[in-house]
């Protein structure tokens, strides 16, 4: 591949006192590419997760976004540079609509008579319409509230958020637990497109199946070190748990 990488993390590490959470950590993620994180509970993933999404600074190591180094020092920051982190609970607002969950935080407001200010709904819907267009998804009613969707239609709407905000990466943590097959279907389906727009993807499984049917390469994890790379075409479920649990 040599297309610049979108994201790339160079040899870093994160410790907590005498803890290293991460050591030495390298991976990229380039254009239109699913990178798998895998490891048990405890390899680093979450560490990892929080240190690109500017959650944590690390203690060592370089990350850069499209061959620039970059510091974060909040969430806010890294999404400005285009890295959405999408984690397990969504963080949705179970009484609002789709554009509601979109714009929230960042509410579009219009003037009424010249001066006062007023949410502009119109704009919400039509951002919730074109998005979910944009991911091939489809709810009979944009209107409701996003209590009514299943948790792969939910998982639709926090992606479309992302998407809505021009996320060049995301990172995407256990995005198919707690699922039905079908509805880990349609997400798997949601990933491919935002692979085919060309974004760069880190998926966070337990699920090796669902690694398998969506990533291209894969990265595990360790004990806060990066214990292998493959190819997804290269590879086996059984050598990827050799390289998780070091046998």
């Amino acid at each position: 591949m040599n297309s610049q990488p979108l994201l790339e993390v160079r040899n870093l590490s994160r410790h907590f006192g005498a803890v290293k959470a991460l050591e030495n950590c390298s991976m990229a993620v380039h254009p239109g590419e699913v990178v798998a994180l895998a490891g048990d509970n405890g390899a680093g993933k979450t560490t990892m997760i929080k240190a690109l999404s500017g959650v944590y600074a690390p203690t060592s190591g370089d990350i850069l976004i499209e061959g620039n180094p970059v510091k974060f020092s909040s969430p806010q920051e890294a999404r400005a540079l285009g890295v959405e982190t999408i984690y397990q609970d969504l963080a949705l607002a179970d009484n609002l609509t789709i554009g509601a969950n979109i714009f929230l935080g960042r509410e579009p407001m219009k003037k009424v008579f010249g001066f006062l200010p007023m949410l502009d709904r119109k704009r919400m819907a039509n951002a919730a319409a074109e998005t979910m267009a944009k991911l091939d998804f489809h709810v009979k009613r944009l209107d409701a509230p996003v209590s009514n969707f299943s948790g792969g239609q939910r998982q639709a709407v926090a992606i479309g958020r992302a998407v809505y905000w021009n996320a060049k990466i995301l990172i995407m943590d256990e995005p198919t637990a707690a699922l039905g097959v079908p509805e880990q279907r349609k997400v798997i389906s949601l990933i491919k497109s935002l692979k085919a727009q060309g974004r760069g993807v880190v998926f966070i499984s337990h699920n090796l199946q669902d690694i398998f049917a969506v990533a291209d390469r894969i990265v595990v994890l360790r004990r806060g070190i990066v214990a292998g790379e493959r190819m997804i075409a290269d590879t086996t479920h059984d050598e990827v748990v050799r390289l998780m649990i070091g046998g």
